[in-house]
């Protein structure tokens, strides 16, 4: 009986040694992953503590090794070859070896924010997107697109592993895919014949605050840090809790080499004073680079759509967080602004979850190919307010970014006029331009018969109002105000 069972015991004592032996690596590591293409892509795992570890890549001859830290750690660089559709493998080796394949060069972006980023392609339940069953069935011509889904956790302390696999796009698969991410991902593997990898590490309802890890939070906000405390201060809406989803959502990707992240967030935020939110998401893209530690990765974020906050059809709540995410375009380095603004439809007043996806992907496409890829004749900005002056009863507002077109020619909706009583009036506007000292004058000619000595003009600066100006590149026009009321 005795022999039994020390019999036993070793065959588990070896089974286990042989177990703790074998390298593992992080969820994210696997087979069908994408790798950024011509870098040096991190890899990292866990062994036995100062074990070496070899890694050999089926493209190139190098071997690459390193020893795992006292606390079992290791991570190492290897060299990735040109953007193919060429499947490569990867061997990590400590004793015993394991084989990732199926693996693929070509870009890599983050998809982060909250839940417009995080809506699926098949949409959520009474949020559909439009064209569901076309863009399904055409998923046939996007598999050079693919998908990773970090679990929307949260977490007291930071993570370095979640449960998550990387997915080949196909009719099947697309469903679950971010409809943002992958509309993104697919003009813009269409467009430079490679593949396309997007991180989905987002979560709905959460907060800028929800991403800043816990020193920023406690050095810049009067947030709690506190697990306990973070659960009680946002009892009934867990999504809005600081810290806790960062620690579980996003840490698990920080050791990835992306090439940069795409971030639709801002509804939770709406209400906030001042310029707060403009400042923390300059933080928080601050902080994202330096984790990463890649640089001045681009960040390229969506303006929030129109939507009816307050009960009050001239509320402007959601106007000011616009107004917040346009100026912090202006104060974070290498960033720009999608403006979605013509994106919902007049019946989506309460629809937080607009339909139009596509589009939305495919500007940030747009952004991306033009200032990352070299297609510089793409026109991805949206024209925004420049300044004005004022004759008599008429305001002419000039605009910049336009693509050298103010368009409607006339009967251009979304704007309003006031006077020295502060009380906005529905304008009637149209384009406008006259020759003097060499130069075309050119701007938008607005009036109201209400408002006969005009001192501010606004566009389409309430919570929901859906304008039509847009410029040469069909994109709309950033909502404004000239006032400070």
């Amino acid at each position: 009986m005795m022999n039994k069972r020390t019999f036993l015991l070793t065959a588990l004592m070896v089974l286990a040694l042989g177990v703790q032996a074998k390298v593992r690596l992080p969820h994210l590591i696997g087979d069908n992953m994408v790798l950024q293409q011509q870098t040096e892509a991190r890899l990292w795992g866990w062994a036995q503590p100062g074990r070496t570890v070899v890694v050999t890549t089926s493209w190139g001859d190098e071997k690459v090794w390193t020893k795992a830290d006292k606390q079992g750690k290791w991570l190492v660089k290897v060299k990735t070859p040109k953007a193919s559709y060429e499947p490569l493998s990867i061997t990590f080796d400590d004793g015993e070896s394991l084989t990732i394949n199926n693996v693929v060069s070509g870009e890599v972006w983050v998809c982060a924010g909250q839940s417009n980023m995080e809506m699926p392609v098949k949409g959520f339940g009474m949020c559909p997107v439009k064209d569901f069953n076309q863009h399904v069935l055409d998923a046939v011509n996007s598999k050079g697109v693919r998908s990773v889904k970090i679990p929307s956790i949260m977490r007291a302390t930071p993570q370095d592993d979640a449960q998550c696999e990387w997915r080949q796009c196909s009719p099947k698969t697309v469903v679950d895919f971010s409809a943002t991410g992958y509309f993104f991902a697919r003009l813009l593997s269409r467009t430079l014949d490679i593949p396309v990898g997007i991180i989905e590490a987002n979560k709905g309802g959460s907060r800028v605050e929800s991403w800043l890890t816990k020193e920023n939070l406690e050095k810049y906000t009067s947030d709690p840090t506190d697990s306990v405390e973070i659960c009680k201060r946002w009892s009934q809406w867990d999504y809005h809790r600081s810290l806790l989803w960062g620690n579980g959502t996003f840490n698990p990707i920080l050791n990835y080499t992306v090439k940069g992240i795409l971030y639709y967030q801002g509804c939770s935020n709406v209400g906030d004073p001042g310029d707060q939110y403009s400042q923390r998401m300059k933080l928080l893209v601050e902080q994202w680079r330096e984790q990463f530690g890649l640089g001045e990765i681009p960040f390229y974020f969506v303006q929030i759509a129109p939507y009816r906050y307050d009960d009050d059809d001239n509320a402007i709540s959601g106007a000011l967080l616009r107004e917040q995410q346009y100026k912090a375009a202006q104060i974070i380095p290498n960033s720009s602004l999608v403006c979605i603004n013509d994106l919902v439809y007049p019946y989506e007043t309460t629809q937080i979850h607009p339909a139009q996806k596509q589009q939305v992907g495919e500007r940030l496409a747009f952004t991306a190919l033009n200032r990352d890829y070299g297609y510089e004749t793409i026109q991805y900005k949206s024209s925004s307010y420049k300044d004005m002056t004022i004759k008599n009863d008429t305001v002419f507002v000039h605009l910049q970014d336009n693509y050298w077109c103010d368009a409607p020619f006339e009967q251009m909706e979304g704007f309003e006029v006031a006077g020295e009583d502060r009380v906005f009036h529905p304008a009637q506007a149209q384009h406008f331009w006259q020759s003097g000292g060499g130069y075309w004058d050119e701007a938008i000619m607005i009036t109201s018969p209400e408002v006969k000595k005009p001192v501010a003009v606004r566009y389409c600066f309430k919570n929901f109002q859906i304008g039509n100006v847009k410029n040469g590149g069909n994109l709309p026009l950033f909502p404004f105000r000239t006032d400070s009321w």
